[in-house]
């Protein structure tokens, strides 16, 4: 079938929307918009379902999710004689009808379904998964992504994503579904009402905030007042539940942005609301003229990722996901060291591009660094290890640079909230002890070298731009680069054929395969190359060190620029 005769099926099908009918009417004889909707089908990866809001093959709307869940009860009724599944869902545009019909399609096939009764973040769902004894879940949300998207991800019985093996289980038994004449719906009312869909309540996320308040390093610090912060859930899930658990702790002068406080999936004042980025502290910055809090924090949508800026003098420093995690990191292993409740043998996990830094402290406090690829599945996984050996307490923290972290074992993804908490509190801390976040960070640099870094995106858009992405990896293993600038290569790591080459030859990586280049170069400095797993773009992840921070920057500047040049095929 081409793409006008699936135009055609989807016209006069698709009524069940009443917005994608039109949808598809305003795209009647544009050639472009018409292949880029139907050329393919939304893929179903280990990150789920992630695209752009509308009607068409490769859009995020009701059928597309109904296939994804058909394909899912299949998966799950082939595998265990009952089932159950709960389902999340966040603040973005059509998150709650996406998560309703999900549930009408997984009750429709016998598999009993847990429907949250209002927007929570991702850690909720996570926690809930185990909680609840359920062996899937399901998030809607798109994460940071700008208000166009939205997305669906999928949580096995551990509480964290598909595993590649559990996830390419589903995407087959997707495959065979037809999306108009081949998903089991049942009525939403009536499931309800024969309780084969459950409404899940405030209690439950009682129990997740108490298991996040036992997580505290130094319980009653916040409560000694001092600490002012601006927070702004950036129109998303996060503003219940990090109000709350900051309240719990004591922290009484919280200021929240009132443009963003309540859900709105249009996201009318952080079109791209990311904690990553400046712009989406705007409303905080222009609010912190007159407030003149200690600190800034932003959850993004789904409550999974935290930013935080950090006053100096008249102006607010933004944070790094690397900085953020490497602060937590040495005043959990510090204070606990201090306090006496350091377990034996702590581990502490990071992903592969996440700030060496972090193992440089870990080996300060006799703590295991275990190294994962990026994906914050890896990292539960590890948990789950630790809990399944009998030691769940070794478990210290895990990070990634992309601004998650997860301190404690109530859930298996990164968790905004134990993390708001644990950054406040550790901003209370030191600044009983005069000293602030960018006086500690700096301190770090003097003892374990300075380490810094950058992210370079280059977008892929559309179906060719998929094509010459996929092309870029071919052509950079085909011809690895010699020096990058001016830095010669002394190593380059192929994840995808789970091997490293040196100079001194080739050593097996064992880690799972993955589409991943790491070229180790001169003085320290290293680069990593991925496709974003959610969304068309290449990501280019450069270190650079120095004996101070204007010569880490200096070469950071030229290794950014130099990789700017090699993933854009210059």
């Amino acid at each position: 079938m081409n793409v006008t005769e699936k135009l055609n099926l989807w016209l006069s099908r698709a009524t069940d929307d009443p917005d994608l009918i039109p949808d598809l009417n305003s795209i009647v004889g544009d050639e472009n918009e018409i292949y880029e909707r139907f050329y393919r089908e939304l893929e179903f990866g280990t990150a789920g379902l992630r695209g752009v809001i509308g009607a068409g093959d490769n859009r995020m709307n009701i059928y597309t999710v109904r296939k994804a869940t058909q394909g899912l009860a299949t998966y799950l009724n082939a595998k265990y004689s009952s089932s159950h599944v709960v389902i999340c869902f966040d603040s973005r545009i059509k998150s709650d009808l996406f998560a309703k019909e999900a549930a009408r399609v997984l009750a429709g096939n016998g598999v009993h379904v847990y429907l949250f009764s209002e927007l929570n973040p991702v850690p909720v769902l996570s926690f809930a998964v185990r909680e609840l004894g359920c062996q899937a879940g399901i998030m809607v949300t798109a994460s940071h992504n700008p208000a166009k998207y939205n997305g669906y991800k999928c949580y096995g019985a551990e509480g964290f994503q598909m595993t590649d093996e559990d996830a390419n289980a589903v995407t087959e038994c997707i495959r065979s579904v037809d999306m108009f004449d081949g998903v089991r719906l049942a009525d939403y009312d009536t499931a309800l009402g024969e309780g084969k869909i459950t409404l899940v309540g405030n209690d439950l996320v009682e129990k997740y905030l108490d298991r996040v308040a036992e997580q505290q390093v130094n319980p009653g610090i916040c409560a000694k007042g001092g600490l002012k912060v601006i927070y702004t859930p950036l129109n998303g899930a996060g503003n219940k539940p990090v109000r709350a658990i900051l309240s719990r702790i004591g922290l009484s002068q919280v200021a929240v942005v009132p443009e963003q406080e309540l859900p709105d999936g249009n996201f009318p004042t952080a079109p791209y609301p990311n904690p990553e980025i400046r712009q989406a502290f705007a409303c905080a910055l222009e609010m912190a003229k007159t407030e003149k809090p200690d600190l800034l924090l932003a959850t993004d949508p789904d409550c999974d990722r935290v930013g935080i800026a950090v006053r100096q003098d008249d102006d607010y420093v933004l944070l790094t996901g690397n900085e953020t995690g490497c602060l937590l990191l040495d005043y959990i292993l510090s204070c606990r060291r201090a306090n006496g409740t350091l377990p034996e043998a702590p581990v502490v996990v990071k992903t592969i591009v996440t700030s060496d830094l972090a193992t440089r402290i870990a080996e300060k406090y006799g703590c295991e660094m275990r190294e994962v690829l990026t994906g914050f599945k890896y990292i539960g996984e590890q948990i789950g290890e630790l809990e399944a050996a009998g030691h769940p307490e070794r478990y210290q923290l895990g990070f990634e640079e992309s601004y998650g972290y997860l301190a404690g074992t109530h859930a298996r993804d990164k968790d905004a909230v134990v993390a708001s908490m644990l950054i406040c509190e550790m901003a209370a801390y030191y600044a009983n002890r005069g000293r602030s976040l960018l006086d500690v960070l700096a301190a770090l640099a003097k003892e374990h070298g300075v380490y810094t870094h950058k992210l370079v995106n280059v977008q892929f858009e559309g179906a060719q731009g998929m094509i010459a992405m996929d092309q870029l990896m071919t052509d950079l293993r085909a011809n690895a680069p010699t020096e990058i600038a001016g830095l010669k290569v002394l190593g380059v790591a192929d994840y995808l054929l789970s091997e490293r080459r040196t100079k001194d030859g080739v050593q097996p990586i064992l880690l799972p395969k993955s589409n991943v280049l790491s070229y180790e170069l001169e003085n320290h400095a290293g680069l990593i190359v991925r496709p974003s797993g959610t969304e068309p773009k290449i990501k280019g992840y450069v270190t650079a060190t120095g004996a101070t921070p204007e010569q880490a920057a200096e070469v950071a500047a030229k290794l950014q620029a130099a990789t700017e040049a090699l993933l854009s095929g210059k």
